[in-house]
């Protein structure tokens, strides 16, 4: 493996690309420390650290942690990426269901250019309404607990202000992730999220060595702890990679037909279904969903919907298995809306493929169904128990949450989905010009 990383130096083109990669990252954590005009830094700051001790903070540490901690400096680059990622989501769920976008999708590359292009208008529009929201929510630090002033100067002119500065950052941060994936290697918008939260390891490894340090004389944990927790690591890490690359491969069979003089078809192949289809989507939209009812529920002058409000606050036992649930059921209903079987048989259908055994047309769209709804059953499971594990490991055994978060979650889920992408483009360049992938010896290979 160190010897494919060396040899990814060694090709003029390859090592161009990482370099450029590397440089936009650069710029990306330069956004991430440059504050918005007008704020105390010092203030915020301390809100986003008792945000981090509330075992992640719901949906801000959940934003914090895309922002890669350009939300504690209220950054230029306080938004983040999420904006853009937000817009994609949304316009993915109504290419489902609104057939004017499907159609765009279906016409190549150039429908869609056009949804790439609404993408951006909805890019802008959610950063206006979020810079916004931010503006009003640092005017008033009372309603977040916070009797310091965090504003110098409100009203109008910060507000406005702050909306086209966060803007700005923002569409910056496209436009670099979008050159990344042109320029550079991987998947740029990927990328700037999974820097943004490998920004947080040192922080994890400081909290780490604290763990184990002595307090008056006596340590808290032992060297079993340390033994057990990189044994619990090495685990997980190699189960999510496991999943993430699962997937059931199901044979098709192309039959021949001649056109002209030329025989076409013929050929056996297999469609992979992936098991983990929908990926970190589900754990995303039940922390986000949680988020509310706490919240809102707690605003009621009511006692009955105060205790209501207590019982699912983040960490309790109702909490935690609504969390489950929710999981389960939106990595359904992220494959139900992107997983359309009925328009995979008639594709099949049209160029003459079948899969044996099973009837082309509507017994192979409910054969794919079928198998689908199975494999599914197994990624989410998964998926639930890998996204609850910080929050047990953080509540019963005591771990600091920055240290809990790298055992699972969200931040594991991406940084590991994203690597592996990373990886697969750098060996497909290797390969190419006769050299090993990262699973070889790393030598130059023979060309006959």
């Amino acid at each position: 493996m160190l010897s494919a990383f060396a040899n990814s130096f060694k090709i003029p083109e390859l090592r161009q690309r990482i370099l450029f990669t590397f440089g936009m990252i650069f710029i990306v954590r330069v956004l991430a420390m440059i504050p918005t005009p007008g704020v105390d830094a010092v203030a915020l700051r301390e809100f986003i650290a008792q945000i981090r001790a509330t075992a992640g903070g719901g949906f801000l540490g959940l934003f914090d942690l895309f922002s890669g901690g350009a939300l504690e400096n209220c950054a230029v680059g306080a938004l983040g990426i999420m904006p853009n990622i937000s817009a994609s989501i949304i316009l993915q769920l109504l290419t489902a269901v609104i057939p004017a976008l499907e159609r765009l999708a279906r016409e190549g590359d150039a429908g869609r250019q056009k949804i790439t292009q609404y993408g951006r208008y909805l890019t802008v529009a959610l950063c206006i309404v979020q810079g916004y929201a931010m503006a009003v929510a640092l005017e008033h630090p009372e309603a977040m607990g916070i009797t310091r002033q965090i504003v110098m100067t409100p009203g109008w002119g910060f507000r406005i202000l702050t909306v086209m500065v966060m803007t700005t950052g923002t569409m910056l941060l496209m436009w670099l992730g979008e050159q990344m994936t042109e320029r550079g290697i991987g998947n740029g918008i990927s990328l700037i999220i999974t820097i943004s939260i490998v920004s947080r390891l040192p922080g994890a490894v400081q909290a780490t060595i604290n763990m184990f340090s002595p307090v008056d004389g006596v340590a808290q944990y032992t060297i079993f702890h340390l033994i057990g927790l990189l044994v619990m690591i090495f685990l997980v890490v190699a189960g999510v990679v496991a999943v993430t690359q699962a997937q059931r491969k199901i044979p098709v069979q192309y039959a021949k037909r001649v056109i002209g003089r030329k025989i076409y078809g013929g050929q056996s192949t297999y469609m992979p279904l992936r098991v983990n289809y929908s990926g970190v989507m589900p754990i995303i939209f039940a922390q986000a969903i949680l988020m509310f009812p706490s919240k809102i529920l707690g605003m009621v002058p009511i006692d009955f919907f105060k205790r209501m409000a207590a019982a699912v606050d983040f960490g309790t036992p109702l909490y935690n298995t609504l969390y489950a649930l929710m999981i389960l059921f939106f990595s359904y209903f992220w494959v139900a809306t992107q997983f359309n079987p009925i328009q995979i048989a008639d594709d099949l259908k049209k160029y003459g493929g079948y899969v044996p055994g099973i009837r082309p047309g509507r017994p192979t769209a409910e054969f794919l169904d079928k198998t689908m709804t199975r494999i599914t059953l197994a990624g989410a499971i998964f998926l639930t128990l890998i996204a609850v594990l910080p929050t047990v490991m953080a509540q019963q055994f005591r771990i600091p949450w920055i240290v809990a978060s790298f055992f699972g979650g969200t931040s594991l889920l991406i940084i590991v989905g994203v690597m592996l992408d990373t990886m697969r483009q750098v060996e497909s360049h290797l390969i190419m010009r006769h050299y090993d992938g990262f699973l070889k010896k790393g030598r130059l290979r023979s060309r006959k």
